[in-house]
């Protein structure tokens, strides 16, 4: 039984699915919108949004714990200054799953995630 134990291993261990998120994280506020697994962007989905989430409220607490998952200062300054404000309204849900095709090669379900406008 899986009672408590919520969250994909995605065939990783537990530092390289960390770092798995970090980056996948980062190309999605850097790009907006990036193509990966169905899993991937499952297992993305409330990573991101948290990080979103922590943005809002904007402080330098906040920005130093993000900083602790988005290393790249380009895109650390791009979640808090441009994504961030465009959220201040909404209260949550700020990414989108959409199932494209299967992969050539080993057919796995591929999605893209997207910030919602």
């Amino acid at each position: 039984m899986r009672h408590r134990n919520k969250g994909r291993k995605l065939s990783r261990t537990s530092t390289h699915r960390r770092a798995t998120l970090r980056n996948l994280a980062t190309s999605l506020f850097l790009h907006e919108r990036i193509e990966t697994t169905t899993a991937k962007a499952k297992e993305l989905r409330p990573f991101a949004e948290r990080l979103i989430t922590l943005a809002r409220r904007g402080d330098v607490h906040a920005r130093r714990v993000a900083g602790r998952k988005i290393q790249d200062r380009d895109v650390l300054g791009k979640l808090f200054d441009d994504i961030a404000p465009r959220y201040l309204e909404r209260p949550g849900g700020y990414t989108r799953i959409l199932k494209v095709r299967r992969r050539h090669g080993d057919a796995a379900e591929m999605s893209l995630i997207e910030l919602v406008r």
